[in-house]
C-alpha cells in the first residue's frame, strides 16, 4: 500500500462525524508503536513530522521509516508536515514525498496568512497534496505557567467570521482552530478547557474538516465532545513523547 492523501480520509470522517488521529513521529520506535496500534484497530492514521523532527531525524530517514510501516501494516497512512513555518519548508516536503502539509502563518496578519496559504496551495493542489492552515494561535505550555496565556504565546481564539472568510479565500482543505488548547504538557494543577460553543459557531460557518492542535492531556470527555461538534483531526504529540520518555527511564533503570 502506498501513502495516501488526507482527502479521502477526511471525506469519510467529515461525513461519518468522527476524527482521525494525527501523531507526531521522531524515530523508529514511535513509528512502530503508533502504526501497530492503529493496525490492531484497523484505523487510518496521519503520521506527522515537525520541523524539529526533520532536523533531528533527517527528512529522508523519516520518510523511509513511514514507508516501512506501510509494508508492515495494512492500513491507510498519510504523511503530514506539522506547523510548516514558511513556503520553502512546505515546498520541500511536497517535493520530498509528503502527502499533506500544514502552512502555519497564524503569527502573520490575517491578510498575509491568506496570501502565504494560497501560495502553498497553488503548488500543493496540482500534485494532489492536501493543505492545512491555522487561524488564531495555539498556546505554548511553560513550566511556570498555568493561566489563559499558557506560557509565551497568548491564545488568540479563532473568530467564526474570520474562519469563513479565510476558508473561502484560500481554499484550504482543513483548518486548525484555536479554542483553548496548548502545545506541551500541562502543569499538574492546570485543567485545560475547550471553548465548545465557539467550536460549534465555527463549524456552522465553514464546510471543511476542523483540526484540534494540542490534544495531549485534554480530558477524553472534552475531546469526544469536540469531535461531536465538528473536529475531524486530533493532533497528539506531547503524550507520545512523554510515554516514550517514561518507558525509556523505566527500561534503562532496570
Amino acid at each position: 500500500m502506498a501513502l495516501v492523501t488526507t482527502t479521502e480520509m477526511f471525506k469519510k470522517a467529515y461525513e461519518g462525524g468522527y476524527a482521525i488521529g494525527a501523531f507526531n513521529v521522531n524515530n523508529m520506535e514511535i513509528v512502530q508503536g503508533i502504526t501497530e496500534a492503529c493496525a490492531e484497530n484497523k484505523a487510518p492514521v496521519i503520521l506527522q513530522v515537525s520541523a524539529g523532527a526533520r532536523k533531528y531525524a533527517n527528512h529522508t530517514y523519516l520518510v523511509k521509516l513511514v514507508e516501512a510501516a506501510l509494508i508492515e501494516n495494512d492500513i491507510p497512512i498519510a504523511l503530514h508536515l506539522d506547523h510548516g513555518a514558511d513556503f520553502e519548508i512546505c515546498k520541500s516536503c511536497i517535493d520530498g514525498g509528503f502527502t499533506s502539509v500544514m502552512i502555519d502563518a497564524s503569527s502573520e496578519s490575517f491578510e498575509d496568512n491568506i496570501k502565504i496559504t494560497k501560495e502553498v496551495i497553488k503548488v500543493a493542489h496540482p500534485l494532489g497534496v492536501s493543505v492545512e492552515a491555522e487561524l488564531g494561535t495555539i498556546g505554548d505550555i511553560k513550566e511556570d505557567s498555568g493561566n489563559r496565556e499558557i506560557g509565551s504565546k497568548e491564545i488568540i481564539f479563532t473568530k467564526p467570521e474570520d474562519a469563513k472568510k479565510f476558508v473561502e479565500e484560500t481554499g484550504c482543505d482543513t483548518l486548525a482552530i484555536a479554542i483553548g488548547t496548548a502545545h506541551g504538557i500541562y502543569p499538574k494543577d492546570f485543567v485545560p478547557h475547550l471553548e465548545q460553543e465557539l467550536l460549534t459557531e465555527i463549524k456552522n460557518t465553514v464546510s471543511i474538516p476542523l483540526v484540534l492542535h494540542g490534544g495531549s492531556a485534554n480530558p477524553d470527555s472534552e475531546i469526544a465532545e469536540a469531535v461531536k461538534r465538528g473536529v475531524n483531526k486530533i493532533n497528539i504529540s506531547s503524550d507520545i513523547k512523554d510515554a516514550f520518555y517514561q518507558q525509556l527511564r523505566k527500561t534503562l533503570g532496570n
